[in-house]
C-alpha cells in the first residue's frame, strides 16, 4: 500500500511551502520517525519525519514551492525490504568530495541550500562557526573574494523578481541571489506594517552602572551554577515585564473594535540568524526568575541557529524587545 506524504500545514495563514532539502533519496528505504525532508514556510524552517516504513517516491523536487496539502512524496509498504543504494567511496583522486559531504551534513538549511544552489567547492571554504561549521555569511565571504571561480548560472524555480528588476544592468561587483522564501516574506511583512501600523520612536537614556556592576559581580558564579551566561536579556526581560504590569495597555492587542488585554507575559525575543530576523518567544516571563529566562533565551537562540524553530515557537508574543 502506498502512504502519501503531503505539503504540511505548519500555520494558519501559511497556503504553501518551499521544499527545502530531502534528507532522504528517491528510492530509498525509510522507517517511521525517520527524518525526510526540511520544508521551509514564510516563518520557520520545519522538518518532516516519514510516517510510515517502506520505499520512499519523491513527486516534488528540491527548491518547489508547493501548496499545502499537495501530494510531494510516497512511502510504499510493500517494499520495506528495498535498502539505498550504498553510497560510493571516495577514491584517493576525490578529497574535495569526500571533505565537502562533511562539511554539508554540519551545515545549517540556509547554508546547504545556498552551497547546492551555488556548487561552491566546500573544501575551499573556511568556516567561522561554532566547531568549525560553514554558514551563509562564510559562503557569501568565499564568493566575494572571488575565489570561486566563475559564478554558475542560477534560475531560481520560482523567481519573484519583477521583469524591469531582470532587466536591470548589473554593476561590476554586484551579485544577483534570489531571496528564500522566509526572507522575502519578512520584508514583504516590514514594509506592510510600516504601511498599516502608527510608527513611533522615542528614546530614554538610562543609567545601566547598577546592571553591569550587578552582573559582573554574579556572572562567573551564575554560568558555574546554572550552566548558562548571566546576559544582559534576562535583566531587560524582568524590567520589560514589570513596566508591562503597570502599563497594561502596552501589553494589550486590537482584534478589529475590541482591544484585547492580556494578563500574562509572553516576551517575544528578536534573535538574527543567517537566514534573517526571528522572534521566538518565552512564555509566561513573568513567572520565571533570571535562571529560567536565561536558559530558555539560551534554547531558543539555538534552534533558531540550527533553523528548528516551529511556528508554535513564534506565536503569540504580546510585546517584543531585542538587545
Amino acid at each position: 500500500m502506498k502512504h502519501n506524504v503531503k505539503a504540511p500545514s505548519v500555520g494558519e495563514s501559511i497556503t504553501e511551502v518551499s521544499l527545502l532539502k530531502w534528507v532522504k533519496k528517491n528510492g530509498e528505504a525509510v522507517k517511521v520517525g525517520d527524518l525526510i525532508l526540511e520544508v521551509e514556510s514564510d516563518k520557520a524552517t520545519v522538518e518532516i519525519v516519514a510516517e510510515s516504513s517502506g520505499r520512499l517516491s519523491i513527486l516534488k523536487p528540491e527548491g518547489s514551492r508547493v501548496p499545502v496539502g499537495d501530494i510531494i512524496a510516497e512511502i510504499d509498504d510493500a517494499a520495506q525490504g528495498s535498502v539505498a543504494a550504498p553510497a560510493a567511496q571516495p577514491t584517493p583522486a576525490q578529497p574535495a568530495a569526500s571533505s565537502t559531504s562533511v562539511a554539508m551534513s554540519t551545515m545549517g538549511p540556509a547554508a546547504r541550500k545556498m552551497a547546492t544552489e551555488t556548487e561552491v567547492n566546500l573544501s575551499q571554504v573556511q568556516g567561522t562557526g561554532k566547531d568549525g561549521r560553514i554558514t551563509k555569511g562564510d559562503i557569501l565571504s568565499h564568493q566575494s573574494n572571488g575565489s570561486h571561480g566563475a559564478a554558475p548560472q542560477m534560475t531560481p524555480s520560482a523567481p519573484t523578481h519583477t521583469p524591469a528588476a531582470s532587466t536591470a544592468p548589473q554593476r561590476e561587483g554586484e551579485r544577483r541571489v534570489p531571496m528564500s522564501h522566509l526572507r522575502a516574506r519578512i520584508a514583504e511583512r516590514l514594509v506592510h506594517a510600516q504601511h498599516t501600523a502608527a510608527i513611533l520612536t522615542t528614546f530614554n537614556e538610562v543609567d545601566m552602572s547598577p546592571v553591569m556592576a550587578l552582573r559582573n559581580q554574579h556572572k562567573d558564579a551564575f554560568k558555574a551554577k546554572h550552566g548558562v551566561a548571566l546576559s544582559f536579556m534576562s535583566f531587560f526581560t524582568r524590567a520589560t515585564v514589570e513596566a508591562l504590569k503597570m502599563l497594561p495597555d502596552v501589553n494589550a492587542s486590537i482584534d478589529g473594535r475590541d482591544i484585547v488585554y492580556h494578563d500574562y507575559y509572553d516576551i517575544g525575543i528578536a534573535v538574527g540568524t543567517d537566514r534573517g530576523l526571528v522572534v521566538p518567544v518565552v512564555r509566561n516571563a513573568g513567572s520565571l526568575g533570571f535562571v529560567d529566562i536565561e536558559k530558555k533565551i539560551a534554547e531558543l537562540a539555538k534552534k533558531a541557529r540550527d533553523g528548528k524553530l516551529s511556528i508554535a515557537d513564534m506565536s503569540g508574543g504580546t510585546f517584543t524587545i531585542s538587545n
